[in-house]
């Protein structure tokens, strides 16, 4: 008599880490040399199934007074009212549409970003999620980078001054890359 190994679950989900993710961006500045920073207070949740990765749901939100280009003046100026507007605005937020299997490791994750009040649909490309682990406290763990570029002005960010000899002081073009701790919670 044989018996059948148990099925293993595909379906989890996972409360996104915040003290082990964060936002990173990039743009163009001066129309010669890019300006990296990052969103350190990300969360969310993932409601993953692997098998079947259009029933795959996630939801993040950044928090936009963590941002970070090692300058605190330009820090100040991006929460102002000429780019973020914090104080209207203090997160951004991510809702999947649809996740598609995109190759052996990654998923095309299409949804709804928020920033400034103004919704548009994005596309990340994912890798991973990297094989579930345990932590030496027991608790299961995956991580996943994805990557997205958008037009900042679709969001209402706007301000631009044109520079003396021609150009703008801020490229349109942002690419972002999240990188994210995935912890099981059911």
């Amino acid at each position: 008599m044989s018996s059948t190994p148990a099925a293993v679950p595909t379906a989890a989900t996972y409360m996104i880490e915040p003290a082990h993710s964060s936002a990173h961006f990039k743009v163009r500045h001066l129309m010669i040399a890019n300006v990296r920073g990052e969103f350190s207070k990300i969360s969310g949740t993932v409601k993953a199934d692997l098998s079947n990765p259009g029933a795959t749901s996630i939801s993040a939100e950044i928090d936009v007074n963590s941002i970070n280009t090692r300058e605190p003046d330009r820090d100040k100026h991006l929460k102002s009212a000429d780019f973020f507007d914090v104080e209207h605005y203090p997160t951004m937020k991510f809702e999947s549409t649809k996740v598609e299997a995109d190759g052996p490791e990654g998923y095309k994750v299409t949804g709804n970003l928020t920033v400034r009040g103004t919704t548009h649909e994005v596309v990340l490309n994912v890798t991973g999620p990297t094989p579930e682990i345990k932590d030496p406290w027991g608790y299961s763990r995956r991580g996943a980078e994805a990557i997205a570029n958008i037009s900042r002005k679709d969001f209402g960010l706007t301000y631009n001054p044109v520079l003396e000899g021609g150009g703008f002081m801020v490229g349109d073009a942002i690419e972002i890359t999240l990188e994210v701790e995935l912890v099981k919670t059911a």
